[in-house]
């Protein structure tokens, strides 16, 4: 805690809370492997589940340990719904193993000491990416602690809110990732090609779409889920106006989170999700380090919005014939229209939401008016994904029977 947040003036709650969640480096990573297999197996149910397990271990452990440990009551049930989150998925992860199949990225011809190999070098650029990533919140968090106290708490508070359109929109790309591997172990390119492209758009309009909604409804949402308690309108106001910053750089999020995905489907190495990230890390701790001293938390969300949109531009810079062989211009261009229909929808929102005082009610009103005008310029700007999407599901039921 030294090391990581040197501004904080008293560092035992945060020397005990990293203890307590310390199992989370075993539970968590154990969680993402049985995950990442029951969905190499199309088992989708269990691995939804394991964060109603890990929530439901958070709130009982509030309730039952807040008065005698404090915050420490949270760290205790992150601890606790890690496990469970392994517990979670256990029964469905053993009943696929006993039944001895699976698909495999590596060619059968392939001997055990290269399978071996390379499936070593594939987890590494795997892990190395996810260390990179990670390594935004260190950042952020190591500025934060030198600013006044409250201020590691709005960005958490910002960040949290703000990432739930992301978080949605990657569970698409999440459920079609073993089909696109299997669409490149097949040598199926133009299907992985346009599998990705389609994830994508309809990504890219969803976490849109929601961080429209986020930024027009920014205040009346804070207020609404937070103020109350310790939790003053001051709170509210500068949240808000972080949330906004950071939700800039939603888009930047779920694209890096798609693509990374087609990256790792290759059945080879590749270090190129590495070292975009690791350029998004160096861009975002640069301009925080130059920002926060002016601008003090805006401008560490600034500078996560962009070294996120860097890495995420380059990732989509690095798609080609050695990887997935997608249609940069293209893809560019219809992101580019829903970015263009998500502005005009987070301005009407916007207007909405200062004219509605009530916060429930502003947060309703402003959500109706960003989703309405969004599909409607979406399609004035012929930049709606649906119709596509929805052409080919039926043609996928046409088959089917």
């Amino acid at each position: 805690m030294a090391l990581l947040a040197p501004g904080l003036p008293d560092r035992q709650a945060a020397v005990d809370c990293t203890r307590l969640t310390a199992t989370c480096a075993f539970t968590f990573g154990l969680t993402g492997y049985c995950s990442a297999a029951l969905r190499a197996h199309q088992r989708f149910v269990a691995p939804a589940t394991v964060y109603v397990a890990y929530n439901a271990a958070i709130i009982t452990a509030l309730f039952v340990l807040a008065a005698p440990w404090g915050v420490r009551a949270a760290a205790a049930g992150v601890a606790v719904g890690g496990a469970l989150m392994v517990v979670a998925q256990a029964p469905s992860l053993w009943r696929e193993l006993r039944r001895g199949r699976g698909p495999t990225a590596v060619p059968a011809a392939a001997g055990p000491v290269a399978a071996a190999t390379l499936q070593t070098a594939i987890i590494w650029t795997v892990l190395l990416f996810a260390l990179c990533r990670q390594s935004q919140v260190l950042i952020e968090r190591f500025l934060a602690s030198s600013l006044p106290a409250g201020a590691i708490s709005h960005l958490n508070y910002a960040q949290k809110v703000a990432q739930m359109p992301m978080v949605l929109s990657l569970m698409l790309c999440t459920v079609t990732f073993p089909v696109v591997a299997r669409a490149l172990a097949a040598g199926e390119t133009e299907r992985a090609r346009d599998r990705v492209e389609r994830d994508v758009v309809l990504a890219g309009c969803m976490v849109l779409l929601g961080t429209a909604a986020v930024i027009a409804s920014a205040p009346a949402l804070i207020e609404l889920l937070f103020q109350r308690g310790a939790f003053t309108a001051r709170d509210t106001a500068t949240t808000a106006s972080v949330m906004r910053v950071y939700a800039v750089g939603l888009l930047g999020h779920t694209l890096v989170g798609a693509l990374a995905r087609a990256h790792f489907s290759l059945a080879r190495t590749t270090w190129i999700p590495c070292c975009t990230m690791f350029t998004g890390i160096v861009t975002t701790a640069g301009i925080g380090f130059l920002t926060v001293g002016t601008w003090g938390v805006h401008g560490i969300a600034a500078a996560n919005a962009t070294g996120i949109c860097v890495s995420a531009l380059l990732l989509l810079r690095g798609m080609g014939p050695d990887t997935v062989p997608s249609r940069t211009r293209r893809l560019a261009g219809q992101l580019g229209r829903l970015v263009a229909a998500a502005g005009g929808a987070t301005a009407l929102g916007a207007l909405c939401e200062e004219r509605v005082g009530q916060p429930a009610l502003a947060v309703l009103a402003s959500g109706a008016v960003v989703t309405v005008s969004f599909v409607l310029l979406g399609l004035l700007l012929r930049a709606q994904p649906w119709p596509s999407a929805l052409r080919h599901v039926t043609g996928k039921l046409r088959h089917a029977r």
